[in-house]
């Protein structure tokens, strides 16, 4: 099992949809959700359907982990003053295919910015999310072989 830092890099989102009743503008946020991890954003005030934000934020990675399940989960969320504030959308990123390469090359794995539909809880489109991910394994368990004094017995 390798345990490392997976970065994330929220970029931007594109086309939000305003659901403003009063036809005021979006103040938008991105929740992250790794496993029982969860990131917030900065809020993007005034920027409306297409704010930037360009932070990075870190999540603890196990691989193989006990659950398989993967995945980064981006919800885009609308601050109100006045009233709880209301989902716009979600994104999903998964994330196997990447700690797999991070792992085997024992190295950094990097997915360079890319672009991920927002969708509503009607899986309506709503809008486009840009993040980078990036996973870089720190420890490494060995589970085959023994080891002796920090080398590996060979059979030769």
């Amino acid at each position: 099992m390798a345990i490392g830092i997976m970065e994330v890099l929220l970029v931007n989102a594109k086309g939000l949809k305003n659901n403003e009743i009063f036809g005021g503008g979006i103040d938008p946020y991105v929740v992250m959700k790794y496993k029982t991890q969860e990131r917030n954003s900065s809020v993007a005030r005034g920027s409306g359907s297409n704010p930037e934000w360009n932070e990075k934020f870190s999540f603890r990675v196990e691989y193989p982990g006990g659950d398989n399940n993967y995945k980064l989960i981006l919800t885009v969320m609308d601050k109100d003053t006045f009233s709880a504030d209301d989902a716009l959308g979600q994104a999903t990123v998964y994330l196997e295919d990447l700690l797999a390469m991070g792992v085997e090359n024992n190295g950094v794995a990097e997915m360079h910015p890319r672009k991920y539909s927002v969708v509503s809880c009607d899986q309506s489109y709503c809008g486009e999310i840009q993040v980078g991910i990036r996973f870089t394994p720190k420890i490494q368990h060995q589970t085959d072989g023994e080891e002796y004094g920090g080398w590996k017995d060979s059979e030769n």
